[in-house]
């Protein structure tokens, strides 16, 4: 029996690659791939973790168990696993709801336990039987309130004014409403709309005809 053997038999069909073979069997190319990953996951990782009210360090943890531990016992070569933005709206309400960081950090190790169980039993099938509108829905969901949780610092609200919390954001008060109102940031305002604008047009067919446009 091979040194791998046990892990093999523990993942099934993963069919987790010897070291040597799956790290080291081309250098050349996996060595920039890999710190061009890590640039465009460092932001991502500590922006999700602070969109979902848990310690910044937190981000960093999922972000380096997603690039070694789940790389090598994925099935796929080319995957990029890490801390999901459309899983931040769930944290954070189960954070406010639990009331304690610690307590959802073992509710999530009980909750891992639970899938790899029955990832082991091969139970997967029991999404065929969900209705495909409330996947649907709870990303909606998601994408909404990750939406309007981001007005504040679009409009450069100040802090301690309208302060960046979701729940007490909806639930401003007419008067609560006037003093935010009074705390807007020209330059947060301009600078919001000119990413959006970014985002909107540049894979506009109009910009592609220009001839500076192709530099980019």
């Amino acid at each position: 029996m091979s040194k791998n053997q046990p892990i093999q038999d523990l993942f099934g069909k993963a069919q987790i690659k010897t070291i040597s073979r799956s790290i080291f069997s081309s250098p050349a190319k996996d060595i920039p791939a890999g710190i061009v990953v890590f640039l465009v996951a460092l932001p991502l990782c500590l922006g999700i973790a602070l969109a979902s009210g848990a310690p910044l360090i937190s981000g960093l943890i999922s972000g380096i168990i997603g690039g070694i531990v789940i790389g090598p016992v994925s099935k796929s070569d080319v995957s990029v696993s890490g801390p999901a933005a459309s899983l931040s709206a769930v944290v954070l309400i189960a954070i406010d709801k639990l009331e304690h960081f610690e307590i959802f950090l073992l509710a999530l190790f009980l909750g891992g336990i639970l899938q790899f169980g029955l990832g082991i039993l091969r139970a997967g099938l029991i999404a065929d039987y969900m209705p495909t509108n409330i996947i649907k829905g709870l990303l909606a969901a998601i994408g909404l309130i990750l939406i309007t949780s981001q007005i504040p610092y679009a409009l450069g609200v100040k802090k301690g004014v309208g302060e960046v919390d979701y729940y007490s954001y909806l639930s401003l008060n007419p008067p609560d409403i006037d003093i935010l109102l009074g705390s807007f940031s020209p330059g947060a305002i301009l600078l919001s709309v000119l990413s959006l604008a970014i985002l909107i047009f540049w894979d506009k067919t109009f910009l592609k005809k220009i001839s500076w446009y192709h530099h980019f």
